[in-house]
């Protein structure tokens, strides 16, 4: 892959909301600080507690926000609303933030590979090469992490025939070398570079990590606080099914299923994955103590620390999905008592990140805070479900979704179903499983699937005349420009290789 330099990032600010503006734990700056492998491990503190603040923030929420599942109500301000609404411009600040957050990632990743890489290569003692080649294969990953999300959002869904179109991919950095020479700015690659160079990340981190655990596994656990390899194939699964790569990605999420390292959330223990953030299921679970790491509320878009507020409730479309049995809908789903100027109306909330106890700075006082959990067993088995229908492998896609559903209602007989209703059970389920987790604008773009808000709530009627009147009814068409997120202007202003390289639509 050809190096291009690194552009001069402008925009710094960020959403308080989005906990990604805080500067990793650990980083070092200048020109010596990584010289050895003591400094290597103290910069890569620094690259997981990235990971954590970026998992936990609003490039997450705000995407569900964005979609159907969820409508605001008269409390929320101004929070959210330009995605709740629909109202996304090339100028909007808070996609510019997200858009330079995760460039600013990437070029951090960058100094500590273009540092650390030729210290594992001069290494003479194979203990220490082995370690300096699980934290470059740790930091590729982050790397693809990020890139794959700039991928999801600030790109068009993949297409076999936009696949090398010029400028409809990301800009691809490699290189640590920050600049003015605008000359130097890098501009958008094709989508089949994009994804090439994100897999070509993943099999080195896959690689470096099998390779590290041969020796030392103490990663491949549940709930590790390290990228395992198991994480690594979780992320390429994800990534294949991006690309509508339907045989990479049952493969890789097979893998991960087959490994045994990993157990579903029984009906019995199924909410202790929420609240406590405990779950067997769960790959990677970023390192987060109180009262010293606390900053990840991922629950505050959906829920207030006052319990007679909340921005946004889900819609009785969402709220319809589960069935009596399905132990999701007490997880994820409270009655509260919403104060409205005095009218005080009783109405569900979305609770599925209610606040880790563990994790308050006082016990009395909610926080809600919960550990980012990016990388769940459930998923690999929608992605082994969705990719066998869709290959036509009816067994393999009717079994993935049994055991799923499984173990997730409290009496469940295995339904087997085929064609076009065995898709649409699939799509159903992934939606009921992964709500709030950022999946959803990504899945009905590559569903091909437009939408409609409906604000009818008729088991709670008096809420509807307390929903947010710019964000009841938005419609997005199946190829609605909306799906993707527009490039930053300010970008385009300053960056001459990205003239003409807006995403479609905007």
């Amino acid at each position: 892959m050809k190096k291009i330099f690194l552009s001069l990032l402008l925009a710094a600010g960020l959403l308080s909301s989005c906990d990604m503006d805080k500067q990793p734990v650990g980083t070092l700056d200048g020109e010596n600080a990584i010289q050895t492998l003591e400094d290597a491990a103290r910069y890569r503190n620094g690259i997981y507690s990235g990971l954590r603040g970026y998992a936990a923030s609003g490039f997450f929420t705000d995407i569900e926000i964005q979609m159907d599942m969820f409508q605001a109500t008269n409390l929320v301000g101004n929070r959210g609303i330009l995605f709740a609404s629909g109202d996304i411009r090339t100028n909007s600040g808070e996609t510019a933030s997200y858009f330079s957050a995760l460039y600013s990632r990437i070029a951090s990743i960058n100094y500590f590979l273009g540092k650390t890489t030729p210290l594992m290569e001069a290494c003479e003692d194979p203990e220490e090469k082995l370690t300096f080649e699980r934290y470059i294969g740790e930091a590729r990953f982050a790397r693809a992490y990020y890139n794959a999300g700039l991928l999801d959002r600030f790109a068009p869904a993949y297409s076999a025939e936009m696949l090398d179109a010029p400028g409809m991919g990301i800009a691809i950095v490699t290189e640590y070398y920050p600049t003015s020479d605008r000359s130097l700015y890098p501009g958008r690659s094709t989508q089949k570079e994009s994804y090439q160079f994100i897999e070509e990340d993943l099999e080195y981190a896959y690689n470096a990590l099998v390779a590290y655990e041969k020796v030392d596994d103490s990663a491949v656990v549940p709930m590790s606080p390290y990228v395992s390899s198991y994480t690594v194939e979780a992320l390429q699964a994800r990534v294949a099914l991006l690309k509508t790569d339907y045989a990479a990605a049952a493969k890789y999420a097979q893998d991960v299923i087959d490994s045994q390292m990993y157990a579903l959330a029984t009906p019995n223990n199924y909410n202790a994955m929420w609240l406590n953030d405990n779950s067997d299921e769960i790959l990677f679970l970023p390192y987060e103590s109180s009262p010293d790491e606390v900053g990840s509320a991922i629950g505050t878009r959906w829920i207030s620390i006052y319990d007679d507020r909340a921005d946004y409730i889900p819609s009785y479309q969402c709220l319809a999905m589960y069935d009596d049995t399905d132990v999701r809908f007490d997880s994820y789903f409270d009655v509260r008592n919403l104060n409205f100027s005095g009218t005080v109306i009783p109405c569900f909330n979305f609770y599925k990140f209610p606040g880790n106890p563990d994790l308050r700075v006082t016990a009395s006082s909610n926080n809600i805070v919960n550990k980012p959990k990016p990388f769940r067993l459930s998923e690999m088995y929608l992605i082994a479900a969705e990719a066998n229908a869709m290959l036509g492998n009816t067994e393999l896609a009717n079994n993935a979704l049994n055991t799923l559903r499984k173990n997730r209602h409290t009496a469940y007989v295995n339904e087997n179903f085929t064609g076009n209703n065995l898709i649409a059970e699939v799509r159903n389920e992934r939606t009921m499983e992964l709500i709030g987790e950022g999946f959803r604008m990504s899945d009905l773009r590559r569903w091909k699937q437009g939408f409609t808000r409906n604000p009818s709530h008729p088991e709670q009627p008096a809420i509807e005349s307390q929903l947010w009147p710019s964000t009841t009814t938005i419609s997005y068409q199946p190829d609605d420009y909306r799906y993707t997120w527009p490039i930053p202007s300010t970008e385009l202003e300053v960056n001459p290789q990205m003239k003409g390289q807006q995403n479609p639509g905007w």
